[in-house]
């Protein structure tokens, strides 16, 4: 009786998840297992918030257990646990006498290191584990080039890739799925399990009405996303026009959430794209350049992904890929919580980290400006900020977040020396009726379009007039912001 433990990291699917089709086929019983690692709930060191907040954790535990009744639906179990991965699938895999544990393969320290762990501790019990590359669009070893050799620039890496490499075919989910029998399932946790405070859970409970989208774990609602976004609504048609922007549930995908916890493929997204194009636009010049933005977005998804498959833990550190030890950064907390609080006195700054703190999401858009100013205008250590985004953020990937921050700070593969966004001309650009600014910020609703965007700006009796008082209902900025006007 071959038997083989199927892991379950962030793969969170059946569809196109080639490793646990391979091991349905080639054992005669699987045991499918997810454990919840505690050390991903607890609170950072010196920064003193969690790891991972409510917001990713109910994501989390609902993508889970959406993945528990998919495998029911096939005659299967999910079972689960909670502890250290490495030593509860050891235990597991010596009690049923497993062959191997097969399982996704990630790239970043915290996952490599426990891949390692549970290697060794496999060994003595002569059992292997067999890990498969499937969070990408292309695949690994399809690359036209060594890792080693990873274009430093995202469009030259996109041009060989285009040219010279090939987007594999998905693989087909499993319709049955025997179970090694008489394993304790166990019990799904619950927020309360990892120390979400009752209060915290009611205000969950409560999601903000003013919420881009009502994000929802697991692999049926990631489906139904693509099959409305790209079927029923007809979104990808305009996403090339519609991808910045910052208000509503359809001015850009959001698949990122699904796409960060593998409830979703990009290689099923990537099919879908192609059969919309032969069915819907072929012959729509506009639409089909549209279309390709989604796929160019997926690219650039890779590119972060090979990127700390090249670079290791440099993506981490203060000094970033290009190891940068000339750079020096501030470590004022003050400072840090106004920005994290949405209260630094820039409405454009204070409108996207209060709808990241009420809702654990935020458009591009707003992450690339958010971030500018913390390291650019504050001069924060800009490991604090992606810290923070991956605490809060809903569709928090390790690859892409710190490869993002690293290009914000100047310290990444850019080709621009000196990326600065101007915070006046970016909000004026994508916000210019302001609606964004005071859908977050009610305290400024009265403010007309012209004066919202640099509201220290406003007289004494403007501020009366507007019902605002500055220092008081809404804060002085942190920094001054006419010097935007300036450039």
């Amino acid at each position: 009786m071959k038997r083989i433990l199927y892991w379950f990291r962030n793969d969170l699917r059946l569809h196109d998840n080639e490793a646990f089709s391979r091991a349905v086929r080639q054992a005669d019983e699987v045991l499918p297992v997810f454990i919840f690692n505690p050390a991903l709930f607890a609170p950072l060191p010196r920064l003193g918030f969690r790891k991972t907040e409510i917001f990713r954790a109910n994501f989390l535990i609902e993508s889970v257990a959406d993945l528990r009744r998919n495998l029911r639906n096939r005659g299967a179990h999910l079972i689960i646990r909670v502890g250290d991965p490495a030593k509860i699938l050891a235990e597991l895999a010596g009690e049923i006498k497993a062959e191997a544990i097969y399982a996704s393969k990630e790239v970043t320290s915290e996952e490599t290191g426990m891949e390692s762990r549970l290697s060794k501790l496999l060994k003595p019990l002569n059992i292997d584990l067999e890990l498969f590359w499937q969070s990408t669009l292309y695949h690994v070893r399809d690359l036209p080039f060594d890792i080693s050799r990873l274009p430093d620039v995202f469009s030259q890496f996109r041009n060989q890739v285009e040219r010279r490499a090939k987007i594999r075919a998905t693989v087909e989910d499993p319709m049955r799925v025997k179970l090694v029998p008489e394993i304790d399932p166990g019990d799904m946790p619950s927020l309360a399990s990892f120390g979400f405070s009752a209060e915290q859970i009611e205000a969950l409970n409560r999601p903000d009405s003013r919420r881009a989208v009502a994000f929802k774990g697991g692999e049926t609602v990631a489906l139904q996303r693509l099959e409305r976004y790209l079927w029923e609504k007809d979104l990808i048609k305009t996403y090339k026009e519609t991808r910045n922007g910052l208000l509503g549930e359809d001015y850009s995908s959001k698949f990122s959430a699904w796409l960060a916890h593998g409830c979703l493929s990009p290689r099923t997204i990537y099919e879908e794209v192609m059969r919309y194009e032969d069915e819907r636009v072929k012959n729509d010049r506009l639409a089909l350049q549209s279309t390709y933005w989604l796929i160019f977005e997926l690219i650039w998804r890779d590119f972060f992904r090979f990127v700390a498959l090249r670079f290791g833990d440099r993506i981490f550190k203060p000094s970033g890929i290009k190891h940068d030890l000339q750079k020096r950064w501030r470590h004022d907390q003050n400072l840090f919580i106004r920005w994290t609080e949405g209260q630094t006195g820039i409405p454009f700054i204070d409108a996207n980290m209060r709808e990241l703190a009420a809702t654990g999401f935020m458009s591009n858009r707003g992450r690339q400006n958010v971030g500018s100013f913390l390291v650019k205008d504050l001069g924060i250590d800009w490991t604090w900020g992606a810290a923070w985004f991956e605490s809060m953020l809903v569709d928090y990937d390790p690859c892409s977040n710190w490869g993002n921050w690293n290009y914000t700070a100047g310290v990444g593969n850019d080709p621009r020396e000196d990326r600065y966004f101007n915070i006046y001309t970016q909000a004026t650009r994508y916000d210019e009726g302001g609606e964004y600014v005071r859908h977050w910020l009610p305290e400024l609703a009265k403010v007309p379009a012209p004066k919202v965007h640099i509201v220290s700006n406003l007289s004494p009796p403007e501020q009366r007039q507007y019902g605002i008082a500055l220092g008081d209902t809404y804060p002085m900025p942190l920094v001054n912001p006419n010097k935007w006007l300036k450039r």
